[in-house]
């Protein structure tokens, strides 16, 4: 397959991504972490509608897989979404895109510790202890957590072990469903919309006045980061696979620093260039990416 079928969209896929975090601290400057978290979920919903009207794609009719998509939406959407918000009054946005490539050793644990589906590797458990190594030298735990608080730090790694629980479900109850993908995506993003819908009116959707950086930043992050982005991913899979697919994620942690370098005047510290770098490796153990302990042979039987 040539490259120039796939890689624009990859490229501008890890871009829109990575971008998020800097979308996600404009928003906060006038709305609150829940109304971020609806208005993100609201605008993506009705982009992806559109789609789905657009190539007259059915949406789900059962009221049970409608179910399973509110779960996923719970898991990979709404809860993600407001941890995201919430944990990035308390940290930089730096820290926020590090510590979300920590969703793949949130995956494993989640998959080995309560759906007990996966047989650890001897290169897992060392991605799985770089992993931790990694969060703490991102988090600064080491030596006091500087202009981060711990309570944004957690909230993060919350979002992603919310990640972590959706996968393994969304792949036994809602990949079989035979929708396409816009549809699911479509279901997905408007079901998280609808269940954060009472906490936006009870907690309110604004924290301060209504800034064209605020506008610009929520506009951005829910019709791309949460609506067409989902289209692009479900693109690059068919087109390139989900293993290269899914390497996207190695994208957006340094698109986020660069972004909260250049525009937020964020300050990137030597632990956590150092402590992202093990948390990327960390990922590519625990996905197979790469290799350091070679895989024992089983021995061969008397004869």
């Amino acid at each position: 397959m040539s490259s120039k079928s796939w890689l624009p969209g990859f490229i501008a896929l890890g871009v829109v991504w990575g971008s998020s975090f800097l979308f996600i601290e404009w928003s906060l400057g006038s709305f609150s972490a829940i109304g971020v978290a609806f208005l993100r979920g609201a605008l993506g919903a009705l982009s992806l509608l559109v789609m789905v009207a657009i190539m007259r794609a059915p949406l789900p009719k059962k009221a049970t897989e409608w179910m399973h998509l509110a779960v996923v939406a719970t898991l990979l959407n709404a809860a993600p979404g407001f941890l995201f918000a919430f944990g990035q009054q308390y940290v930089t946005s730096i820290m926020a895109g590090i510590l979300n490539a920590t969703t793949p050793l949130m995956t494993l644990l989640v998959m080995w510790l309560i759906f007990r589906a996966e047989k650890i590797t001897a290169n897992q458990v060392l991605g799985i202890l770089l992993g931790f190594g990694g969060v703490a030298l991102v988090s600064g735990v080491i030596h006091g957590l500087g202009e981060n608080k711990l309570i944004g730090v957690l909230a993060l790694l919350s979002a992603t072990l919310c990640y972590g629980l959706s996968f393994p479900y969304a792949r036994r109850f809602v990949t079989p469903l035979p929708y396409s993908n816009a549809s699911l995506a479509a279901a997905q993003v408007t079901s998280s919309a609808v269940i954060l819908l009472p906490f936006a009116l009870v907690g309110g959707l604004t924290s301060g006045p209504i800034t064209t950086h605020s506008l610009v930043g929520i506009a951005l992050l829910g019709f791309l980061g949460t609506g067409f982005a989902y289209i692009w991913n479900y693109r690059n899979m068919k087109l390139a696979g989900s293993a290269i697919a899914s390497s996207v994620t190695y994208i957006t942690p340094v698109v986020g620093a660069i972004l909260g370098v250049l525009f937020l005047r964020e300050h990137l510290s030597w632990d956590q260039i150092a402590g992202g770098v093990l948390v990327l490796v960390s990922a590519a153990l625990i996905q197979g990416r790469i290799s350091v302990i070679p895989a024992s042979r089983p021995q061969r039987q008397p004869r």
